[in-house]
């Protein structure tokens, strides 16, 4: 799976209403023609949150909303880029000096990680220019990976300018550590759905190496996405990393505990495989070594043996050298049991009892406690918007994305939906912040969707 490059599709722009529109503007935009167009889509995460970048398999789908761009290669050694949007400025460089500010949060700076990815990935140093024109249809900062797959689209847009190929994985992997850029130490979860995703079918993503399979949904229910209308964006606080340095920290401190080499530790799941025990006793292990209470700067040295100097410059990342305090215990139980759901939805989708609407929705449910509870990665909107949703008839309702903020996902009976859609509708959005945001952007029903592709005009 993943072994062959992105699909590329002949189309009469023509009968695309949005790639015509795209062709038009781009036309008035920069007095030229597009030569081809390059997609990819967002994603939701069913289950498996923050776990990616500690090692875990994720259970995510492609979503029918996609990042859109339309691509002219130019002679010039410059690439200029715009959005269709206006609020979103215009922005122009040197192909060959792409410098990412990792302190402004500019929308050109994803770009510019797929189109650096790319070039470093080759050693590549005197590349062609592009004009750009970026459409996207995903809401933006909502947890439904949006920069993700804006990184992805320019990763093949330039693959595409410079006439060359990679394969799915191959692609996905290099976006995925192209985004770290921003200065987010994200996992491949986004990336990877965006290249590997296809269409009626979400995917059991595993990392190191890189593997994508399948897993049918059940028929009977639909996944409904809801926005709660609170922005979050991943580069623009350290929430994300803190979380992201506590389960390193984590793993450092088992691995330690279990007398392992704990130096060469970076993740929770090479606790687990080092030590060659279950996701449970995992569980077990981290209530024995680690304390809930949280742990000073000063008594993570203690426990590794190391001095303050050297746990900033060798293990903390730049926006987490001043944190005071880190939660150990409760980030790695989050970690090792939302783990063991992941594997448990999958392998219910495969057995597919009568009643495994219920069972799947009580693991997103569970996971949505451990969310807010043991990561504290949720907020007072999302949790009312998960109460809102199990009380008008999703069997189970949960964050989803990074949290903060952003979007629930909720699995909802099929034959319950119009009247789940209005409830919640009426229950959530009437207040007038939330009713400013565009009604496409806020509720709707979404199956697995197709993964990134290429548009040639027939």
């Amino acid at each position: 799976m993943g072994t062959e490059g992105p699909a590329t599709r002949r189309v009469q722009v023509s009968e695309h209403p949005r790639l015509l529109k795209l062709k038009e503007m781009f036309k008035s935009k920069f007095g030229s023609l597009p030569k081809f167009y390059v997609r990819a889509p967002g994603r939701v995460n069913i289950i498996g949150e923050h776990i990616d970048y500690c090692g875990y398999s994720v259970l995510p789908m492609a979503i029918e909303q996609d990042m859109l761009i339309a691509v002219e290669p130019v002679k010039t050694h410059t690439l200029q880029l715009a959005k269709t949007n206006p609020l979103y400025l215009d922005f122009s460089t040197s192909a060959n000096n792409t410098e990412i500010d990792k302190t402004k949060l500019l929308w050109h700076n994803y770009f510019l990680c797929g189109f650096k990815g790319i070039q470093e990935h080759f050693g590549l140093s005197n590349l062609p220019g592009m004009n750009c024109l970026v459409d996207g249809n995903i809401p933006p900062s909502s947890g439904l990976s949006s920069s993700s797959a804006l990184v992805c689209c320019a990763g093949l847009a330039t693959l595409t300018v410079l006439g060359m190929s990679l394969s799915k994985m191959k692609l996905a992997e290099i976006c995925a550590k192209s985004e770290h850029y921003i200065g987010t130490e994200g996992g491949g979860m986004d990336q990877s759905i965006s290249f590997l995703a296809e269409e009626g079918t979400a995917k059991l993503i595993e990392f190191s190496p890189l593997r994508a399979t399948d897993v049918k949904l059940p028929s009977e229910a639909v996944f409904v996405i809801a926005n709660s209308c609170v922005e979050m964006n991943k580069a623009a606080t350290s929430h994300f990393n803190i979380r992201v340095t506590e389960c390193r920290l984590a793993a450092k401190l088992l691995a330690k505990h279990k007398g392992l080499q704990w130096d060469e530790v970076l993740q929770l799941e090479e606790v687990q495989a080092k030590l060659g025990v279950s996701l449970e006793e995992m569980l077990l292990i981290t209530e024995d070594a680690l304390h809930t209470e949280p742990y000073s700067p000063e008594e993570v040295c203690r426990c590794l043996g190391i001095s303050l100097q050297e746990l900033r410059t060798q293990i903390l990342s730049p926006n987490t050298q001043d944190v005071p305090i880190f939660k150990l215990c409760q980030r790695a139980k989050h970690v090792y049991s939302e783990a063991a759901r992941v594997l448990q939805f999958k392998k219910m989708c495969e057995e597919a009892p009568d009643d495994v609407v219920p069972l799947l929705g009580e693991l997103m449910n569970q996971s949505h406690a451990s969310c807010r509870d043991m990561y504290e990665c949720s907020c007072p909107e999302l949790d009312q918007l998960v109460d809102i949703c199990r009380k008008f008839g999703a069997q189970g309702s949960r964050l989803t994305g990074a949290g903060w903020g952003g979007c629930t996902v909720s699995i909802v009976p099929a034959a319950k939906l119009p009247g789940f859609l209005a409830n919640v509708h009426e229950a959530y959005y009437q207040q007038s912040a939330r009713s400013l945001v565009p009604e496409e952007q806020r509720l709707f029903a979404t199956k697995p969707g197709g993964g990134a592709l290429v548009f040639l005009e027939a």
